[in-house]
Order: C-alpha cells, then structure tokens, then sequence
C-alpha cells in the first residue's frame, strides 16, 4: 500500500468527528462527493472498513475508532514537528514550562545559577503537553502527578505539604494539621484549583478557598494567609522533565546547571 498523505488523515478525522459527510464536507471547505470518495479510495487502499454508512447515519466502526485516535496522534506530532522545525531556525531561546506558584523557590535558585541568557517562562497548567507540543523545551514538573512517560527527568527538589489558612481560621494557629481536620472546614478542596497563586492567596484570604500546596510557596504568602504543615501527606518530588529527541544545546546548558545544583545540595548537611 502507499503511504498515506496527511490530507487523508484530515479528511478522515473530519468525518469521524463530525460523522456527517455534509457537515465535514463545510468544515474542510470542499464539496461532499469528493469528500466521500476520498474516504472511500482511503478504506480501499487500506483493506478495512472505517464507517458503516446508511442513508440516515455515519458510524465509526472498531477498526474506524482505532484509526481514528492513530490519526490525531499522527497530525498532533506532525504540527509539533513543524513548531519545532521553527523554533530551530530562530535564534537560540529556551522555554521552561512552569505551573503558576509551583517550585518558585527552586526556579529562582536555577535561574541565578545558570550562566546563560534566563529562559523564557511559558506559565501553565499543561507542561507536559507544553513539551510534546514543542512549545517548551524543559518543564517543571511533580512526580507522581504529572505523566514523565517518554521525558527524561532530573530530580531538583523535594517539597512538604502546606496547607493554606486565612489568618484567622481556627486552624491557622496550630503548628501541624492532618487532611482529616482540613476537610472539616468548608471551603477545602482537595485538589489545588488550576488558577494563578495571586487568586489563590486572594480566595484563601476572602475565605472562599482553603487548600494544600508545596512548600516554596510559603516565601510568597500574604499577610492575611498562614501556611500550616500537613502531617500526612507525603513530600513532592519535584523534577526537571525534557523530550529525549533533539536536545538543542542551550537545553542542554540548562540541565546540566540543574544537576550541578542539586549536586551542591546533596552535598550540603542538615543543619542541626
């Protein structure tokens, strides 16, 4: 069989997303007949049966669902290829994805460290799909939270649960809490909302959040938040993560002041 073209995989998308010709046929901007004679030619040529068709409806069949989640894979990294291949040709620029008030305090140390330009930061909630995609090239990232499948990781940090408390909740004053005592208090969630640490500090302080984070946001706390620590929940490990494929060389700069300064740390003792 010949390979297929990615105006193929397009059209085919198309249709199984919209399962109808005509609909699919606006959204690509071509006529219908056309369109249902490529899908045609496409199940033709590959020997299998993609959609059961009849006069009323256009179903995906087993075989249609699992070509489908192949092609948005296939056009997914196609685009990120192509981001890449951009990239390359601009002047060298690095981009560290960073969830918004996440490893502020490790950032900031890697930042001084590093003796070349600092990274552009890319802020956002997603850095793993920021590093597939090619608009990042190394992330911060948690383990255990975030999906390292396929990404190279070097270990930066190690951050305790804090929880957040506006100052005068009764439980702001204690020296530790467990989760058990925070779900008492109304306005807990369990999973930190995806919003920026200025809303959160500011829904904590207005009494509408409380919550649990890491650590290094304790250094950015407003006067009307406490940060109380949580006995039962474990430390975050916090890494650098990067795509093992194309490593360019100011990537690779990065990395490697990120291993010497957790080198520098390991080697430091606890002070007593």
């Amino acid at each position: 069989m010949d390979r297929l073209e990615t105006r193929e995989l397009v059209y085919f998308v198309t249709v199984a997303e919209e399962l109808h010709f005509s609909r699919a046929a606006q959204k690509l901007g071509i006529a219908q007949p056309p369109l249902s004679r490529a899908i045609t030619r496409l199940e033709r040529r590959m020997g299998v049966r993609l959609l059961e068709r009849t006069s009323r409806r256009v179903e995906l069949t087993e075989a249609g669902r699992v070509f489908l989640d192949e092609c948005r894979g296939l056009l997914q990294s196609l685009d990120a290829a192509v981001r890449r291949t951009q990239q390359a040709a601009l002047p060298p620029r690095l981009v560290l994805a960073v969830r918004p008030g996440t490893g502020s305090g490790v950032l900031a140390q890697l930042l001084r460290a590093h003796e070349g330009a600092d990274p552009d930061l890319a802020f956002t909630h997603d850095r793993v799909a920021a590093l597939l995609e090619g608009t990042a090239d190394v992330a911060l990232l948690c383990v255990g939270t975030d999906d390292l499948t396929g990404l190279e990781t070097c270990e930066v940090a190690h951050e305790g649960p804090i929880a957040l408390l506006p100052r005068g909740h009764h439980l702001a004053h204690r020296a530790t809490v467990t989760t058990a005592e925070l779900r008492q208090a109304p306005a807990f969630r369990e999973q930190c909302p995806p919003l920026g640490l200025d809303e959160i500090l500011d829904r904590v302080t207005l009494g509408q959040l409380v919550t649990v984070v890491g650590s290094s946001v304790a250094d950015r706390l407003a006067r009307e938040v406490t940060a109380v620590p949580v006995t039962d929940l474990p430390t975050t490990t916090l890494v650098l993560g990067w795509r093992r494929q194309a490593l360019r060389p100011e990537t690779i700069s990065f990395i490697r002041t990120a291993q010497r300064v957790t080198t520098q740390q390991a080697r430091i003792p606890d002070t007593p």
